[in-house]
């Protein structure tokens, strides 16, 4: 019973760190879509090719979010039932 509590415990707690993987992007992004709008406003003839540019560097980085997403859900459905099936 114990054994469960643990592997239930040290889940949630990794599922919580990696939820900080979010962070990341979102102060990322804001910085790109700064600094492009800085581009935009001294050179706005270039609009369409920085708008595009930062798209998809934000799609880029939004991915890393995502995957720490990903692991979390996994740390809190999916692993606990493998190791309390065993336990």
């Amino acid at each position: 019973m114990l054994e469960k509590a643990i592997v239930l415990g040290c889940s949630a707690i990794g599922a919580g760190l990696a939820m900080i993987a979010g962070i990341g992007p979102g102060i990322g992004e804001g910085y790109a879509v700064g600094k492009a709008c800085e581009a935009i406003g001294r050179q706005p003839e270039c609009k369409g090719m920085v708008t595009s540019t930062m798209l998809m560097g934000c799609a880029v980085a939004e991915t890393t979010g995502i995957y720490g997403f990903i692991v979390a859900l996994m740390l809190m459905f999916v692993t606990p039932g493998m190791f309390l099936g065993q336990l």
